[in-house]
Order: C-alpha cells, then structure tokens, then sequence
C-alpha cells in the first residue's frame, strides 16, 4: 500500500507522521516545492521509527515521479487562511494550486483513490474531479470527519463526558453553510436533547461551524492540522483497508436526499473504490432543507472553480 500527500506543511506533515505510524502503509511520499522540506522531514520520520515501532518507509520529494503508484493521494497543497479571511477568499489562489498538483498526482497515479484537503474544500474537491477525469466515486474531500470530531468535542465538554461516549454528525458544505444534526446526536445512548437544552445544543452548532475560524483567530498565522490530520488519516485508513466504514465526506452525489449533480457533504461507505455508497440518514424536514441548501450553494462556486481552468 503507498500512500503520497501533496504539501509538506504542518497538515501534510502530521498526516505523514499519522499514516506512518498505523502502520498499514508500505510507503508514505511526501512532496512540496521547497527545496529540501519534504526530504528532512521524511528523514526526522524515518529515525523516529525504532521508537514509535512503525516500519513504514517515508519519501521526501520535490518532484512526483516518487509518487508513482500509488493507491491513495492526499492533497493539502495550497495556502492557509489567516485572521477574518473565509474559506472562500482562497478560491481563485489555491484553485491553480490544486489543479496543477492534481494533474502531476494523477499522471503519475492513474488509479489511485483522490483525498483532497485543501480549501475551499468542496469546491477544490469539484475542481480535482474535472481536472482528475477519474471516476467521480475515487474522488472526494475532507470535510465532515474533521466538523463532526469538533462537534463531539464541543458536546463532550459541556455535557461532562468522554469524547468516545459522544456521537454526532455533520453534513453539507465545509463552510457557512455546514449543517450539523443533533437530531442524531447522542450522548452515553441518551439523544442530546435529553442531556443538554435548546440554547446549549443551538450554541455548540454554531460553534462547530465556526471551529476552524476560532483556531485560525487564536494562531493568527496558520491554521488548524492536528485535528484535520486526524481526520484525514481515518478517511486513508479506511480506503486502504477496506473497511465499509461510514464517514461524512465531501462526495459527488447523484440524486440522494433529493440532491444531483454536486460535491457535497454526505455520509458514505468508504472502501478500496473510494466512495462505495452514499448512506441516507433520516434526518428532520429543517436538517433536510438545509442540506439541500447547502448543495445549491456551493454548486456554483464548483462551477467557477472549475471554469478557472479554461
């Protein structure tokens, strides 16, 4: 199994350490354009290994012929946001990035499962579709694993419990328009809104829109990775092995909830194919509508995204 990561920033780099360390990856290949990053820190990684007691190879390249074959690609190329910017402000920027990242990966990889990271996430997942021209199944984004832990976290915290006896999903876009579900959250089997009340829940919601904002604020350069990472990895390690695990990605979908023709936030089967199924979730008439929002609002900043390719 060989897995690559495009960007040897502090995201590419921890999702290197992350994969590396479970094990379950022959080689991990990490690639950026600064001279030299890539290869130290796939060096500090590989003489980490008799003391973390992980046998993964790591690759440091400022190229991608390293790259060759492999069977998940992850890009976080591309620039982070800084204090009061949104999402969206890095449309155009990192819409040249991650296209010209996609194509070398994807020469390189013709069959490789596509991850993409990079912000604006939905639209950069619309945009290494076009530019991939592989299956729209082996191609999704990075999204709602990472709200979804922020919302348990958040929930976790005021409702006085572990994290592990927390369950909660986000869906829709990785954005303004994000759609948390606390219909389906729970709390130690109990539904959330049995353990916390309206003002709680209604709070914890806005605040796991705003968590990458939040973090950013507090870093004022830079944003958020370990927690993405985290996410990332669960998503790699469940294509590599295989698992029919259900997660929240960005995934094209195609007439489930009532919605066709874009990348949106969704829960699906993750497998060796990639996104193996879209799961319908019974979800209330107001979390439908808004997922159903938030596909149309995205769906045409997919488009522009796309368009800056011509």
């Amino acid at each position: 199994m060989k897995v690559s990561i495009a960007g040897a920033g502090s995201y590419g780099s921890t999702l290197a350490q992350r994969v590396a360390e479970a094990g379950y990856a022959d080689e991990v290949v990490l690639t950026d354009i600064v001279e030299g990053k890539p290869q130290g820190l796939a060096l500090d990684l590989m003489q980490s290994r008799p003391l973390a007691a992980f046998e993964t190879r790591v690759v440091g390249s400022n190229g991608y012929r390293e790259t060759a074959g492999s069977d998940i690609c992850v890009i976080t190329a591309g620039v982070p946001r800084k204090p009061g910017m949104s999402r969206m402000d890095l449309l155009e920027t990192n819409a040249r990035i991650v296209a010209d990242v996609t194509g070398k990966l994807i020469e390189a990889s013709p069959d490789t499962v596509l991850i993409v990271v990079s912000n604006p996430l939905d639209e950069m997942t619309a945009l290494a579709a076009a530019v991939s021209e592989l299956p729209k199944q082996r191609v999704m984004g990075q999204a709602g694993l990472l709200d979804s832990a922020r919302m348990r976290h958040f929930v976790a915290e005021k409702a006085g419990v572990p994290t592990h006896e927390v369950d909660a999903i986000t869906l829709g876009s990785h954005g303004e328009t994000m759609v948390p579900v606390p219909s389906l959250a729970t709390v130690s089997g109990r539904p959330l809104t049995e353990v916390l009340d309206a003002a709680e829940i209604s709070g914890i919601v806005q605040r796991t829109r705003d968590g990458g904002a939040e973090i950013v604020a507090l870093l004022k350069t830079g944003s958020a990775y370990f927690a993405p990472a985290a996410a990332a990895e669960t998503m790699v390690r469940a294509v590599a092995r295989n698992t029919n695990e259900i997660y929240p990605v960005s995934a094209w979908v195609e007439g489930a909830y009532g919605i066709g023709g874009v990348y949106v936030g969704v829960p699906a089967k993750l497998g060796r194919a990639g996104v193996q199924e879209i799961v319908e979730l019974e979800l209330t008439d107001e979390e439908l509508a808004a997922l159903r929002t938030a596909a149309e609002a995205v769906r045409g900043k997919q488009q522009e995204a796309v368009g800056l390719l011509a």
